[in-house]
Formats: C-alpha cells, sequence, structure tokens
C-alpha cells in the first residue's frame, strides 16, 4: 500500500473528470436505452398474440397495444425534441426541466395503459386511466414549451 505524499513542487495533475452532461446529452441516452424496453414489450405483445393466445382478455390485449404503441411513438418523439431544445436557447436548468418533463410524461401516458390493463376494468376510469391523462399533460406542456421557445428564436 502506498501513501500520498503533498509535494508543493510537483505539477499539477490534469484533472480526469469530464464537464457534467447537459440535458440534450444525458436525457437521450435514456431515451435510446427506454426504446430497448419498448423493443422488449414488443416481443412480450407478439407471444402474447401468437403463441400464448386467450392469455389475455380483448381489452388486456388493447390496452398492451396501446401502451406499446404509445411508449415506442413517444419515445422517439423525445428524439426528435432533443434535437431541437438547444435551437430554443433555454437556459440549462429549463433545459432539464422540459426535457424531464417529456420524458415522465412518456412514461406516465404509456405506463397508465399498463396500469389500467393491470388493475382496471372495462368502461371505468382507474389510476390507469388518471396516469395517462396526467402524462399527456406533461408532454403538452413541454411540447408548448418548446415552440414557444423556437418561435422566439426565430
Amino acid at each position: 500500500m502506498t501513501a500520498a505524499i503533498a509535494c508543493d513542487r510537483c505539477p499539477a495533475r490534469p484533472s480526469r473528470r469530464r464537464p457534467a452532461l447537459d440535458a440534450t446529452e444525458l436525457l437521450p441516452i435514456i431515451a435510446v436505452l427506454l426504446v430497448v424496453t419498448v423493443e422488449f414489450g414488443g416481443h412480450a405483445l407478439l407471444q402474447f398474440i401468437t403463441t400464448r393466445r386467450g392469455t389475455l382478455t380483448p381489452l388486456r390485449e388493447q390496452f398492451f397495444r396501446a401502451g406499446h404503441a404509445h411508449a415506442g411513438v413517444l419515445l422517439i418523439l423525445s428524439l426528435v425534441y432533443f434535437l431541437y431544445l438547444p435551437r430554443a436557447e433555454f437556459s440549462s436548468g429549463v433545459e432539464w426541466l422540459f426535457g424531464i418533463l417529456l420524458l415522465v410524461g412518456a412514461l406516465a401516458q404509456s405506463g397508465g395503459f399498463f396500469l389500467h390493463l393491470a388493475i382496471g376494468t372495462e368502461g371505468r376510469s382507474s389510476p390507469g386511466t388518471h396516469l395517462t391523462r396526467t402524462g399527456g399533460v406533461l408532454i403538452a406542456a413541454a411540447l408548448i414549451a418548446l415552440a414557444v421557445g423556437l418561435i422566439q428564436n426565430l
């Protein structure tokens, strides 16, 4: 075991730390990794409608399809969103806020379909349908904010 010795005459070591990632660098990475989970969901859905036919009721299959489709489309939308976010010239904190708002909204909207699939009943509202609606509001807020930022920077 070697002990570190302080030396006033020794040259300083260059820092190996990379600066913190921006929202438009980290959040797209998260979105791409989440797309992989959508692919696994697609595989599961395919099994349910081919080899495990009848495992899901028609209503549950419908909500599985809706949750899966919304997740995929909204995550791809988020990747496009992150390309345009720097053009709005928001502060770093605002970019983080709206980027996270969009991803949380996408997860909430698609996740609500899966939650309703698990605990909901036909013809009735459930925590899943409330979560889906809340996700839609969050997505709309993030998209409107981006549109306003882009318009202001024309």
